[in-house]
């Protein structure tokens, strides 16, 4: 097995809660993500589910280290970015990984063209030498679709769909070993958003890229991942191949995500069975005792409400956070 891109060791990402003006003190933390341990490989899609508020574009920014990690240890290939990285040392490693944004008008600069969006990154990093930009800038728009005379338009000017193979473009230009979807399609139409998976899936074949795609559709993150790993509560409940997890699921949560999956046929929506799920997930601020879960989880029992579940092996290739597999 090649040596992963990516590896995750016991992440956390805890923000402190302060209270007053003058005289702060410390009332509590948000734990946005709480000990994620992840591999990816290189070419793999990684698919990243949950609900929102579970930790999935927080654990994006600490991998990206936009956000500090609190412990842990975020490796990009073999390098520790979390090991007393420097501005420029975050530098270098960003040239080999990228980040598309869920909203394509907010990340893209109003006031640049399309030129400017895609040569800036080439620039800062010089990449090629200026006499070669333009080139290099009308290959980038080619190769998401985009005809090169509209490089001196600006982003108010293009559709989401654009604004979005925009983006793609940009995270592209440095030609780098990873890319991290934030829900890049869930702002666009239907028949756009299977554009744009179709381009991310071509584009990590031609390129041999890595992927951490995020997303709220299970049905999306079927078509595109190789691998799913389902979040609940800033952790990991579930991971494996994309089939076993979402055909096959295991952990009571995964199991009520998918069946909110709709399915295209009347009669086959009329008599499937729904998990609903009662109540509320509980705050970051402050988690459960136990399996996080356990509160909402139909099969909780009294052991779940002391004891916290790690991620254990589950069959090949898969792992489940739930002491009571196979019991239900």
């Amino acid at each position: 097995m090649p040596s992963p891109i990516l590896q995750l060791t016991d992440v956390r990402t805890h923000f402190p809660i302060s209270h007053g003006l003058i005289f702060k003190r410390h009332v509590g933390t948000v734990k946005a993500v709480d000990g994620v341990t992840l591999s990816l490989a290189p070419g793999e899609v990684l698919g990243l589910v949950g609900e929102s508020g579970c930790g999935k574009s927080t654990l994006a920014r600490t991998i990206m280290q936009l956000v500090p990690t609190t412990s842990g240890a975020v490796v990009l290939e073999g390098k520790n970015l979390t090991a007393k990285s420097t501005r420029e040392d975050l530098r270098r490693a960003r040239r080999h990984m990228q980040m598309v944004f869920q909203d394509p008008y907010a990340s893209l600069n109003p006031r640049m063209t399309v030129f400017d969006t895609l040569a800036e990154p080439l620039r800062v990093h010089a990449v090629c030498p200026p006499e070669s930009v333009s080139a290099r800038v009308t290959e980038l728009m080619q190769l998401v679709g985009l005809a090169p005379r509209f490089m001196q338009k600006y982003p108010h000017e293009f559709s989401g769909g654009q604004r979005q193979r925009i983006a793609i473009a940009r995270a592209l230009a440095l030609e780098p070993r990873l890319i991290i979807a934030d829900e890049p399609v869930s702002a666009l139409d239907v028949s756009i958003q299977a554009q744009i998976l179709n381009l991310l899936s071509q584009l990590c074949r031609k390129m041999h890229l890595s992927l951490i795609f995020i997303a709220h559709d299970l049905s999306v993150v079927k078509h595109i991942s190789d691998r799913v790993a389902v979040m609940y509560l800033g952790k990991i409940v579930e991971l494996g191949t994309a089939i076993d997890v979402i055909e096959r699921p295991s952990h009571p949560y995964t199991r009520a995500l998918v069946s909110a999956i709709p399915t295209p046929n009347p009669e086959v929506e009329r008599t499937r069975q729904r998990i609903v799920l009662l109540g509320d997930p509980p705050s970051p601020i402050n988690p459960p005792a136990g399996c996080s879960f356990h509160p909402r989880c139909p099969h909780a029992q009294e052991t779940c409400r002391t004891a916290i579940p790690a991620l254990r092996t589950a069959g090949v290739g898969r792992e489940v956070a739930c002491d009571r597999l196979g019991e239900f």
